[in-house]
């Protein structure tokens, strides 16, 4: 499988897309703060995750999801969530 996630900053509200083969493995990076990317912004929160059978897919995703629309797409979609949580 291949995911792509959604990251909330428990710090600053912010918000973190990303792509993953293993979305365990991943997640545990980030925790440790061994993800360079995220490490200065943690912790961090799983708040949304898509998997997929092709990687091409997930790509895909991810990169539409780092949109505009992407990002449009996710407000909607999170909206409960944003409700009680600002987004930044």
């Amino acid at each position: 499988m291949f995911y792509v996630y959604v990251l909330q900053s428990k710090t600053d509200h912010g918000l973190y897309i990303g792509f993953s083969k293993n979305l365990k493995q991943r997640l545990a990076a980030h925790r440790l703060e061994k993800a360079f990317a995220t490490s200065f912004r943690a912790p961090w929160k799983l708040i949304y995750y898509e998997a997929y059978l092709e990687e091409a897919d997930a790509l895909g995703r991810e990169k539409y999801l780092k949109s505009g629309g992407g990002r449009r797409f996710l407000r909607a979609r999170l909206k409960n969530h944003r409700r009680k949580r600002p987004v930044r």
